[in-house]
């Protein structure tokens, strides 16, 4: 079944449920799962914006601007 025909089960379901507490506990994951992937903001990069990304980072790399990943582990320490 097809992420459309799932979700077309699953309004149909919902739509049939007579019980305010159950519905009440389906608009609360929504809610969470809507906080925890916030997808409707993020697009997807351009091939463009990809490979500039990509630019950026060689040149970085090249010019030592990297940070250490024991240096990192250590920095990150300090954080909690």
């Amino acid at each position: 079944m097809n992420l459309e025909a799932r979700k077309l089960t699953f309004i149909e379901q919902f739509i049939s449920l007579n019980n305010d507490e159950i519905i009440s506990q389906f608009e609360e994951l929504l809610a969470k799962v809507k906080n925890n992937y916030p997808s409707d903001g993020i697009k997807p990069m351009t091939v463009h914006e990809f490979n500039e990304r990509i630019d950026k980072s060689m040149k970085d790399s090249i010019e030592g601007k990297l940070t250490d990943h024991e240096d990192l582990k250590k920095e990150s320490e300090k954080w909690t």
